[in-house]
């Protein structure tokens, strides 16, 4: 039996948020019922393709999946567990928004197996959540934190965000600070990154935002790598940090190459060395479900080159880094005669480092990690 991820995406949101370019909506809330509905429907198309498959992982990400009703999210999840077969030990994650999460919605999402909870908090100050377009104050966070706690959640990652505008170090650190005397599980640290097709985009093109420079970015991201380090988290991905046991086993799936299956609108899929995306259009979504049809928009077939791509760079995010064992295991050939002169390189400049049959990125490599990764496409 084939254990696979399994990811569900929620494109709905109460508000999008002024640098999101995730797929989520505003303005598509009398969809819900019936998108939920397609989601079923999806999952019984892949059902009806793979027999032999266990459920290792449960990933529900949007977009905001905690703005569903109670309901909503039970039907998904109680058909889960119907259709597929589900690991024991299956990791079930939902992400969440402050503000979303109500006594009555945390009880229901403990309820239906939810047992690993993701708050995306983003700031410790008030103004900058206003700034950043979010819905919530810090207020409301401690108290959704609070409940989820008293509710029984003892698997919950906090997620944050750097390089804001006009954000100095110190308040960057004060964010820290706060949220690692709540002694949650895990904490993500992202940099904020400006996309097109956001309204940070819009007024970064028009003069209207002023960011952190790159040098206080990075000392942004160093400040992070101490002070969760002082306190015992793990730093086992670029962005990630985990208590110990308490590694984010969904993504990790995704770093590691392994298989995986996506539904809902703009979903993507790993399987059989090949990618899929789905439709991102919810009401296009919904009308090839509809039709019984897997709601597929693109299909990628990957290469052996490819896929050993694939491996240097989402290894190379996490802690462990690549291996020349597993690398010549997986792909029949040696690490060193693909990859050989740019890890030699790497190592000479001092971005990466090598221990017997690994090699891993150096404090300096992961601050210009983009860079190093394209040198392996």
């Amino acid at each position: 039996m084939k254990s696979l991820g399994f990811y569900i995406h929620i494109p709905f949101c109460v508000k999008k948020c002024y640098y999101c370019d995730f797929n989520s909506y505003s303005n598509y809330n009398e969809l819900k019922k019936e998108y939920v509905e397609c989601l079923i429907k999806e999952m019984h198309l892949y059902k009806s393709k793979f027999e032999d498959i266990i459920l290792d992982t449960i990933y529900i990400g949007g977009g905001t999946p905690t703005c569903l009703e109670e309901t909503l999210l039970e039907k998904i999840l109680g058909s889960c567990f119907e259709i597929f077969k589900i690991s024991d030990m299956c990791e079930i994650s939902i992400e969440s928004n402050p503000g979303t999460l109500s006594r009555k919605m945390l009880k229901a999402l403990k309820n239906c197996g939810i047992n690993r909870l993701s708050i995306g908090l983003q700031s410790w100050e008030d103004e900058q959540l206003k700034q950043l377009g979010r819905i919530h104050t810090k207020d409301q966070f401690l108290e959704n934190f609070n409940a989820a706690r008293q509710e029984g959640f003892n698997n919950i990652n906090i997620d944050l965000m750097f390089s804001l505008p006009g954000q100095s170090l110190k308040q960057w650190e004060h964010t820290l600070e706060n949220i690692i005397e709540l002694e949650t599980e895990h904490i993500s640290c992202y940099s904020l990154k400006i996309e097109e097709n956001t309204k940070f985009y819009e007024d970064y093109q028009n003069h209207k935002l002023h960011l952190p420079d790159e040098e206080l970015d990075r000392r942004m991201y160093q400040k992070a790598v101490q002070m969760l380090g002082e306190r015992k988290y793990n730093h086992y991905e670029i962005s990630n940090f985990a208590k110990k046991g308490f590694e984010c086993r969904h993504n990790l799936l995704y770093w590691k190459g392994k298989e995986y299956i996506g539904i809902g609108a703009g979903a993507h899929s790993y399987l059989n060395h090949k990618r899929y995306s789905n439709v991102c259009s919810p009401p296009e979504y919904i009308r090839k479900v509809k039709e019984q049809i897997l709601p597929i928009d693109e299909v990628t077939v990957l290469t052996k080159e490819d896929q050993m791509a694939e491996y240097m760079f989402l290894n190379l995010r996490l802690k462990e880094g690549v291996n020349a064992q597993e690398f010549l295991e997986r792909f029949n050939v040696e690490l060193s005669s693909i990859f050989g002169h740019q890890l030699s390189r790497f190592v000479q400049l001092g971005l990466m480092e090598q221990k017997e049959q690994t090699y891993r990125l150096t404090a300096r490599g992961i601050d210009v990690s983009n860079q190093i990764f394209i040198e392996f496409i």
